[in-house]
């Protein structure tokens, strides 16, 4: 694959394509692409950008992408004069038509791609707190390619999937009874064997490049990068991902000259990215109580070369709590006045966006970039019958009998990997 090289965000080593990390200092890898100008594709949704993605070709059945647009409602309610939302979601009048409402939906195209050019068919594993793995299933339905997901066992209600997109025989699932950590410490473990390959979180350059569209269609909107950029984080690869799509905006030269100061949104008090940075520790009974469980992640990539610390003092950011009573406030006052539902980690952000604002932290024509992650669900619901995946296996926390779950995952899905 020639389009593209890997760098380590770190000590600048070069890698090979397939890489996943520098075994000199564990840096992120990031991509370099020989393509310096962003020239939009004759591809749908994210494929327009397939110069600036790590794959040579698209998949077809899936036309999804970001949508980006200048407020009125939420901007006149805040005083802001140059307010653009950047939406992932389901709002068909605007053009947006992700079948999973998130954001999410633009990192599995890319990954399973990439998977699929590497010209093998090992099991992919995903580990999610909900969001990740309707995105996987979906791009699964479409594809066949098969996959494991486990997810901690209050996410199951997040796992519905829109009708009529194909079969889910090659989808297996695990409900872990612990936390989105005790999942992803499971995931682990089965990527590691034979015919099995992780997803790779942070890690994934496919993952960190498609959630970087955002960052793209917004620009082509805007004419210019955003002086500041607002999103809610879990792990926070969606704000690196900002800020490496950023750099190659810079490096184009006609987008502007300067990086958007990154404002990053946790939610109180499980908030280890927000720990990290104003000290303190989250409480142990986290994410319970959370608004949005998926803002929760034990090991974030924070101080790895090229992570989250990177990002925030590169682009003169800052990482805010918000509660779950802002949050809410926010999700009602988004939908006022702009005439869609949001979902709950979007609401944080929003949340985020008015405080800066009420404190006086963003100028008044100051260009804002607000990523709203997820949305439209309830629309959604409207138009169509959900269907939900079923459990294949549940396990206890620190108890998976991995022998077992091994076997039942083989006899189910092996057949289908040699398909």
């Amino acid at each position: 694959m020639g389009k593209f090289t890997l760098r380590c965000a770190g000590c600048s080593a070069r890698h090979d394509a397939w890489n996943r990390g520098c075994d000199k200092d564990g840096g992120l890898l990031r991509t370099e692409y020989q393509q310096k100008c962003l020239i939009p594709a004759p591809y749908p949704g994210i494929w327009k950008f397939i110069d600036w993605l790590p794959v040579d070709g698209i998949i077809s059945s899936f036309t999804g992408g970001p949508i980006a647009y200048r407020s009125e409602g939420l901007a006149r309610e805040l005083g802001l004069k140059d307010l653009w939302i950047a939406f992932n979601g389901y709002w068909p009048e605007r053009g947006a038509v992700l079948r999973t409402c998130s954001f999410k939906d633009l990192e599995a195209p890319p990954t399973v791609r990439r998977l699929m050019e590497q010209g093998g068919r090992d099991i992919l594993v995903v580990s999610s707190a909900g969001n990740t793995a309707r995105a996987f299933a979906h791009l699964s339905r479409l594809t066949g390619y098969p996959l494991v997901l486990v997810i901690p066992s209050a996410a199951r209600d997040r796992l519905w999937l829109t009708p009529g997109d194909g079969s889910t025989e090659q989808i297996f699932l695990v409900s872990v009874e612990g936390d989105y950590s005790d999942a992803i410490a499971l995931g682990e473990l089965l990527a590691g064997q034979a015919h099995f390959v992780p997803e790779g979180g942070a890690r994934n350059i496919a993952r960190r490049d498609g959630m970087g569209t955002v960052m793209l269609e917004s620009v082509l909107e805007m004419g210019s990068l955003p002086d500041r950029y607002f999103q809610a984080i879990g792990s926070g690869t969606g704000g690196i991902s900002a800020w490496e799509a950023s750099m190659r905006l810079i490096e184009d030269g006609r987008f502007g000259s300067r990086l958007p100061t990154l404002h990053l949104a946790q939610n109180l008090p499980c908030a280890p990215i927000y720990n990290a940075v104003h000290g303190g520790s989250y409480d142990e009974r986290c994410p319970h109580g959370m608004y949005d469980a998926v803002l929760f992640n034990r090991r974030p990539p924070f101080d790895v070369p090229g992570g989250v610390a990177d990002a925030l003092e590169a682009t003169h950011g800052s990482v805010v709590g918000m509660t779950n009573e802002e949050a809410d406030k926010a999700s009602r006052l988004f939908e006022e006045k702009e005439g869609v539902d949001i979902m709950p980690a979007a609401a944080v952000d929003v949340a985020a966006l008015i405080k800066a604002e009420a404190e006086g932290q963003v100028g008044t024509d100051e260009r804002i970039l607000l990523n709203i992650t997820g949305g439209g669900e309830r629309l959604l619901r409207k138009t169509y019958s959900l269907d939900r995946l079923s459990t294949d296996i549940s396990v206890e926390r620190n108890e998976q009998g991995e022998g077992m779950l091994m076997d039942q995952i083989k006899e189910k899905l092996l057949e289908v990997r040699m398909a």
